[in-house]
């Protein structure tokens, strides 16, 4: 079957690589892996963009008396934590990865630079955005927004646990509440539904970069969406 996206952006969060026993899982960093190779191997240009939520909550600092500039620095060295986690677990599947951090750690990945990110694609090797932003009061939704325009990616995948896409209400909360299959950015604006940040919705509106919201639990999704299966919810 052939792809729709050439270039894609995977939004990893932190919290589906924890596990009960520690902040990394070894399964869990297998199974994001596996995927990586599978939609590798089907031709696609892979950039990932991870979270820190294993590691550091921005709440937590607050909690602690932690200003937020400093909490939300913590939680962009977490997240450089995650991409050497997941590094790892991609190269033991022989395929060649990088990871760019916008925080500057020359010791183990190299700086932040558009052009190279591109370039590293191109070559068909895996990128892994680490870092966030670089800024603080911004999120990883919107890092991973940042990115794809940056690199030129198509299309955001953005798997979410245990939810199969965005809904009118949340499902949890009310059995009535129905699957939505498309939305536009304004209406996801308007509608104030919960699936990423704002300001990372804000910054695609107009741009072409599609969103794709699917459920977590099934791996094989990753694959079947960049072939064109209408899974989930797409955002456009």
């Amino acid at each position: 079957m052939s792809n729709i996206y050439k270039r894609v952006i995977l939004k990893i969060s932190g919290e589906s690589l924890g596990g009960e026993k520690g902040i990394l899982d070894h399964k869990k960093l297998a199974n994001v892996a596996s995927i990586i190779a599978d939609m590798h191997a089907a031709g696609i240009e892979i950039g990932v963009v991870v979270g820190a939520g294993n590691i550091w909550r921005g709440r937590l600092a607050e909690a602690i008396g932690i200003e937020q500039s400093t909490g939300d620095y913590m939680g962009m060295l977490g997240t450089i934590m995650n991409a050497l986690a997941i590094q790892s677990a991609v190269e033991s599947r022989g395929l060649t990865c990088k990871v760019l951090s916008t925080i500057n750690v020359n010791q183990v990945c190299e700086p932040y630079i558009r052009r190279r990110a591109i370039h590293h694609l191109e070559k068909g090797e895996v990128v892994i955005f680490a870092g966030g932003t670089g800024n603080p009061y911004f999120t990883t939704d919107t890092a991973a927004s940042l990115r794809a325009l940056e690199v030129g990616a198509e299309a955001i995948l953005m798997a979410k646990n245990k939810v199969d896409g965005v809904f009118d209400d949340d499902p949890r909360t009310n059995a009535n509440a129905k699957l939505l299959p498309s939305l536009s950015f304004r209406e996801l604006i308007e509608r104030k539904l919960e699936v990423m940040d704002l300001t990372a919705v804000a910054m695609l509106e107009g741009k072409g970069v599609k969103i794709h919201v699917f459920n977590a639990d099934h791996p094989e999704f990753y694959l079947r969406v960049v072939q064109g299966e209408p899974i989930g919810t797409i955002i456009q």
